[in-house]
């Protein structure tokens, strides 16, 4: 909730209306707030990052397993391997990066540095797929972990993609980066746009709703180990 300026007429004293407002909603409130603690404590009670952990990776919940990589090995890397309990994600750390696992932000660089070029693996595929069919050439693409949005598109050609959306499910990732390159062809939000948006991508809506859904968990995904 935003409150205009005290400068804006009526809005001198701006703490009845806020008062209202929040008496009107409360039920609402307090729901959706007792909504977020239940996703917390679930999120939490997964193990971050941390041998034995599970971990959502194109949608899915992954075993996250830390282990010393091979020897000789001078580079940690991650393996994504299937088992018979579901797929896992080892990270295999080299020596100096295993004796500074405890504390889990080498472990956590690892798999962020790895989240990430995936991430611009499968944005380039999706844009490669669609751009040519909506009639658009991204001058740039970069990547960034905004909190607000998955993504924006500039007058100049530019858009930017929150790396994190290779946490989701590959037809969630597809949707966004479909989003913003429409956005190339129309600014705004109307009927035209999403009628572009669905031409690429009938289900849109279902994918927005699931990254609304799950936005607070792919969100605090390798949060708390200084990795920002």
């Amino acid at each position: 909730m935003s409150v205009p300026l005290a400068s804006r007429r009526g809005w001198a004293r701006p703490e009845p209306a806020v008062e209202r407002f929040l008496a009107e909603r409360e039920p609402w409130l307090r729901r959706h707030l007792e909504r977020m603690d239940r996703q917390r404590r679930a999120i939490e009670a997964r193990g971050g990052v941390s041998d034995g952990a599970e971990f959502r990776y194109l949608g899915e919940l992954h075993r996250l397993r830390i282990m010393p990589a091979p020897a000789g090995v001078r580079r940690s890397s991650v393996v994504r391997l299937g088992a018979d309990d579901g797929d896992e994600l080892h990270l295999l750390l080299a020596p100096r990066d295993y004796l500074a696992s405890r504390d889990r932000a080498r472990p956590t660089a690892v798999l962020r540095d790895w989240l990430r070029d995936r991430a611009v693996a499968a944005v380039d595929r999706a844009v490669a797929l669609h751009a040519p069919p909506l009639g658009v050439t991204p001058a740039r693409i970069t990547f960034r972990d905004p909190r607000s949005r998955w993504g924006s598109a500039s007058r100049t050609g530019s858009i930017s993609l929150s790396w994190r959306l290779i946490l989701t499910p590959p037809e969630a990732l597809e949707t966004v980066v479909i989003h913003e390159l429409a956005h190339l062809r129309v600014f705004g939000h109307g009927p035209g746009f999403w009628a572009l948006v669905a031409a690429r991508r009938p289900d849109h809506e279902r994918w927005r709703r699931w990254l609304r859904t799950h936005s607070q968990e792919v969100h605090a995904a390798l949060d708390g180990t200084g990795e920002r």
